[in-house]
């Protein structure tokens, strides 16, 4: 014999609305901040290759930059110091890069 086990109705997401539109896009956010965290991390690793490492924290400091500047990342704390720091690893990757890339440019 088996038992009939009860089932729950599905949740009507009409009937629950505590996130209205200005919440999720508060959520959604700007990607840039992540971006430029990337782009400086790939350009700190790769600093030994010609250039590549340059042109990645070019692009780290540009996006930290663009990023800071949106008022959806000045309003939200975390995601400015994540532009920031992206900015500040942007120009350590672009450091590293010039201190590597010199030394090679005098072999030419």
């Amino acid at each position: 014999m088996t038992a009939a086990i009860p089932r729950r109705p599905l949740a009507d997401h009409s009937m629950c609305s505590s996130v209205d539109g200005n919440e999720k896009r508060k959520q959604r956010g700007s990607r840039l901040p992540a971006v430029s965290i990337t782009l400086a991390a790939l350009s700190v690793a790769s600093f030994w290759v010609v250039g590549l490492g340059f042109l990645l924290g070019v692009g780290a400091v540009v996006c930290g930059a663009v990023a800071t500047s949106r008022s959806t990342v000045a309003d939200d704390e975390a995601a400015s110091l994540r532009a920031l720091l992206g900015v500040v690893a942007g120009v350590a990757g672009i450091t590293v890069s010039a201190i590597a890339l010199f030394p090679m440019l005098a072999q030419l």
